[in-house]
C-alpha cells in the first residue's frame, strides 16, 4: 500500500529530506539527499484548499460556496498558503468604498463581507 509523503517531521516539525528513491518498474534504487516539492510541506487542509482553488479556476465566489466561508477568510487562507510556499507575501489591498460597493453589486462578496471591509 502506497502512503502519502509527508514533508514535516512529526516529532520536531522540521522539514524532512527524502534519502531513497525506488523505481516501481525495475526496482532500481537511488540513494542521496532529495528535496521535496513545496507542496509536500502543506498540511491536508491547505492542500484541499489549493485543490479546490484550482478546480474552481480561482473563482473566489465559488471558493466561498465550496468551503462555506466568507470572502475575507478565503483571501486570508490564500495569502497564508502563498507565503508558506515561499512567495513574497501579497501587498495588502486597501479596498476603497467604491471597490467594495462594486464587488457587492457584482455579487462577488456578501453584505456582511462588504460591511467588514468598509469598517477597516
Amino acid at each position: 500500500m502506497k502512503r502519502e509523503v509527508i514533508g514535516v517531521c512529526p516529532v520536531c516539525s522540521s522539514d524532512l529530506l527524502a534519502t531513497r528513491l525506488t523505481c516501481v518498474n525495475c526496482h532500481t534504487e537511488i540513494t542521496g539527499e532529495f528535496s521535496l516539492s513545496k507542496f509536500s510541506y502543506l498540511n491536508r487542509d491547505e492542500l484541499y484548499f489549493i485543490e479546490t482553488f484550482i478546480r474552481v479556476q480561482g473563482n473566489i465566489k465559488e471558493m466561498e460556496r465550496e468551503l462555506n466561508v466568507s470572502y475575507p477568510t478565503v483571501k486570508k487562507n490564500l495569502d497564508a498558503i502563498i507565503t508558506k510556499l515561499g512567495f513574497a507575501p501579497p501587498k495588502p489591498v486597501q479596498d476603497d468604498e467604491a471597490e467594495v460597493l462594486a464587488k457587492l453589486k457584482n455579487k462577488e462578496i456578501s453584505v456582511e463581507d462588504a460591511l467588514e471591509l468598509l469598517r477597516k
